[in-house]
């Protein structure tokens, strides 16, 4: 029975919570996973119920607690990690009033517009936050609420989907620096609530919880001790938002090494040693830990284009992505913008709608996929054109996410950025950022860089020089186009 120790890393994603268990040497040794449902039943509506949360992350940690135990691992920790731009409210007991409101909830788009239209309110906010003026944006979203935009109930306080799970884990009503940061509500330059942003949102900084380091701990309370299998006062790490933990995970902490991931979504990051947007506000800026930031941008479209084009053409989407890869580059000439739920970086714009461009009758279901998957390609390429601008060094790629099990995904995007793509699939991603974060907090790992020295590279992808050059001449006319989509009204 071995007895090296591990941390547990509860990640709170959007449809499921996951465990990693993993030493202090970036090995993922165990998950485990319970899933949950995200309601969409009104139109723009993304919520998710708080209680079922905690309750499947209390399940999760649970199993995973139970094959430790059986495997002779000491559990030395818990950190966690968590999908930003989440929001609850609660009543006076703690009990969650309102449900959990998802970053892709969109019912807060007319207060969104309407703070974009002053561009010097907007632009200062997200000079000073980091946060972009969005949907996504946990101030947006407060005011909506606080202006009756829903019913709120007896809310008392408001916090992130995570704190509300770690104040049930610790009785202790916290929050970090990292998550915070995608909050729109902090100051990343002098970590605390900024006041201008409280004002918009219809809020008082009391009502929110103590700022914190991502790596403070607080003791792990009693009854979920008790409940979990774990001893009271196991050190319970804050850890941080799933996007720069995912630049941990991933090995993307040093200078230049940036971080890509590909679900549903999609989004880069780099790395660097202080806060700060481009002079466009295309770009977010989110507290890692140890006073590293990462600067980049997400995409709303990502995986989900190839899945639309399967279920539009009524075909598998594994056998239809198959089919895209034997058209060459440029799809025949068809261009795609695949702004399918509108699109975040570098628009910021919830309400943009996509579009064919050179679609001619020659073209089939392929060449429409290839250009779709091109168009997502290339969205992330301006992400790394807006970083590159903002003074950050983009000089090499680490990435991860469901939609690389089909090899066009890597090939296409590395073309695009016209870098080579390296594969860390097997590196448990945000998940293993909280464990690597929590070993750094305990003191096991002597700093973050160190950590992300860790994680293996599985394979690499390299750009087709043809691909590459096709896109980088077409890449200007994106923006051009997406100006005229933006002031097309049907």
């Amino acid at each position: 029975m071995s007895s090296v120790p591990v941390v547990l890393g509860v990640d709170l994603g959007t449809t499921a919570t996951k465990v990693v268990a993993a030493g202090t040497d970036a090995r993922v040794l165990h998950t485990t996973e319970r899933g949950y449902p995200l309601r969409t039943d009104e139109s723009g509506e993304a919520t998710q119920d708080a209680a079922e949360v905690l309750r499947a992350a209390i399940e999760a940690l649970t199993d995973c607690v139970a094959w430790a135990r059986e495997q002779g691992h000491e559990v030395a920790g818990l950190s966690f990690s968590s999908a930003m731009h989440t929001l609850v409210g609660l009543d006076s007991r703690g009990e969650p009033a309102t449900r959990a409101f998802n970053w892709a909830d969109t019912r807060a788009a007319d207060v969104a517009a309407r703070l974009r239209a002053e561009p010097e309110t907007s632009s200062a906010l997200h000079r000073a936050t980091g946060t972009p003026v969005h949907t996504q944006s946990v101030m947006v979203k407060l005011a909506w609420l606080t202006s009756g935009g829903a019913a709120i109930g007896e809310v008392e306080r408001w916090c992130a989907l995570k704190d509300f799970v770690v104040t049930a884990f610790t009785g202790e009503f916290v929050t970090e620096h990292s998550l915070s940061s995608g909050s729109g509500l902090q100051d990343m330059h002098s970590l605390t609530w900024h006041e201008p942003a409280l004002e918009v949102a219809g809020i008082r900084a009391e009502q929110l919880p103590e700022l914190r380091e991502p790596t403070a701990s607080v003791p792990l309370a009693p009854q979920v001790a008790e409940a979990v299998g774990l001893p009271a006062g196991l050190p319970v790490v804050l850890g941080g938002g799933d996007g720069p933990l995912a630049n941990l995970g991933v090995g993307a902490v040093a200078p230049g090494v940036a971080a890509l991931s590909l679900g549903t979504s999609g989004a880069l990051r780099v790395t660097r040693d202080k806060p700060g947007v481009d002079d466009r506000c295309r770009t977010f800026s989110y507290a890692i830990a140890d006073g590293l930031w990462v600067i980049g941008g997400a995409v709303s479209n990502g995986g989900v284009a190839g899945q639309w084009a399967a279920e539009a053409f009524g075909v598998d989407v594994a056998d239809l992505l198959d089919e895209a890869a034997q058209v060459p580059a440029g799809a025949d000439g068809l261009m795609a913008l695949p702004y399918l739920l509108g699109e975040r970086a570098p628009w910021w714009e919830p309400g943009l709608t996509g579009a064919f461009l050179g679609l001619r009758r020659s073209h089939g279901r392929a060449e429409m996929t290839r250009a779709v998957i091109e168009g997502v390609a290339q969205q992330l390429a301006l992400v790394r054109d807006a970083v590159t601008e903002s003074g950050a060094e983009v000089r090499a790629v680490r990435a991860t996410g469901g939609g690389f099990r089909s090899r066009i995904w890597a090939e296409t995007i590395a073309s695009a950025l016209n870098m080579n793509l390296d594969l860390a699939e097997g590196s448990g991603g945000s998940g293993l950022g909280a464990v690597l974060l929590a070993w750094r907090a305990l003191g096991e790992i002597d700093s973050l860089a160190h950590a992300a020295e860790l994680v293996a590279v599985e394979s690499r992808v390299a750009p087709d020089p043809a691909a590459a050059d096709l896109l980088a001449r077409r890449r200007p006319l994106i923006d051009q186009l997406h100006q005229t989509l933006r002031d097309l009204s049907l």
